[in-house]
């Protein structure tokens, strides 16, 4: 009884012992009398007692390796030291396992020999400013090497570029010197933009101020002319008027030396007459013009008249008296 309560318990115990478990993102990698037998994916498996053997567990997670720092050459003889950053994943668990036995030992030579060679290729300056190119070549070339091992890079960084003490206070001066030059720089860009502003402010102020003189002068100029206008109008008004109070006014008094004149019995021989005698004494004057009326004229044209007249003339002389009194001159 105690042997098969025995026999039980070691049944158990190796039947417990051959299921085996695999979690997620993981392989196992099952062996049959020390050779490969198949690949053990996520899930339950049950192993043959005494035959198979679970011999690995590969996680299949990406995985990151920071190297320690490689000293590398650049072109321009420059000794510096670059550590690097490589992401990496396990493709095949069967390559992995069987095609290489020190993994990361392997990525790791093979990366610092790798940057050996692509900073052997660039000078100091193209080193500190391609860290993209570089992470792409590295990368190229560690896939392309790491493919056959079943892993796959998929990014490669470069963490740290640590040039020589020397090299960075050069670089520190340089850095220094620049920044004050780009510092004088803008600060004279910035006096000539403020100079320019300030003329083209000022030019605006004048350009202003000349049209606003302009529009006064205008507006001056305009009320002047309105001024002279409307004077214009006022004195053309005021001449209107007086001409034509005289020429009621001398319309009035021709109306009453007419009226006179018919009240005194005058003819026209009495007037030519007098017409006559009012050449004489223009005649008798310094002038060397004499304006002639048109009677004078018709009355010197006519010599039988001018007899008539001088009889008529001897005739009345008491109403040449009296008509002698009357101003022609209004006339």
């Amino acid at each position: 009884m105690p042997v098969i309560i025995i026999l039980i318990i070691i049944v158990v115990i190796m039947s417990i012992k051959c299921v085996k478990v695999i979690q997620q993102s993981t392989v196992g990698i099952v062996m049959r009398l020390g050779k490969f037998h198949k690949k053990a994916d996520t899930g339950v498996h049950f192993l043959v007692p005494f035959i198979d053997t679970l011999s690995y567990r590969i996680d299949l997670k990406e995985r990151v390796e920071d190297f320690p720092p490689q000293p590398v050459i650049t072109k321009d003889n420059v000794t510096m030291q670059i550590d690097t950053v490589v992401y990496y994943q396990v493709t095949d668990p069967i390559r992995f396992v069987f095609e290489i036995a020190n993994p990361n030992a392997a990525i790791e030579n093979l990366t610092a020999t790798t940057l050996r060679n692509i900073i052997g290729e660039l000078d100091l300056d193209a080193t500190l400013t391609s860290r993209d190119v570089i992470n792409t070549k590295m990368r190229a070339i560690l896939d392309e090497a790491t493919d056959k091992w079943g892993i796959k890079v998929n990014r490669v960084e470069l963490k740290n570029i640590m040039p020589p003490h020397d090299i960075q206070v050069a670089m520190e001066k340089q850095m220094r010197a620049e920044r004050e030059r780009r510092e004088s720089i803008l600060q004279a860009e910035g006096e000539k933009a403020s100079s320019i502003l300030r003329a083209e402010g000022e030019k605006q102020s004048a350009i202003l101020r000349a049209e606003a003189k302009k529009e006064a002068m205008i507006r001056e100029a305009e009320g002047d002319k309105q001024s002279r206008i409307l004077k214009a109008q006022g004195d053309a008004e005021s001449i209107r008027e007086v001409a034509k109070a005289r020429a009621e006014g001398e319309a009035v008094v021709i109306t009453q030396v007419f009226k006179a004149m018919k009240e005194a019995d005058i003819d026209d021989n009495m007037l030519a007459l007098k017409s006559m005698e009012a050449l004489e004494k223009v005649a008798q004057g310094k002038s060397t013009k004499l304006v002639l009326p048109s009677e004078a004229v018709n009355f010197l044209g006519t010599f039988k008249g001018i007899k008539e007249v001088l009889s008529d003339a001897k005739d009345s002389s008491k109403k040449e008296t009296e008509v002698e009194e009357i101003d022609f001159t209004e006339e």
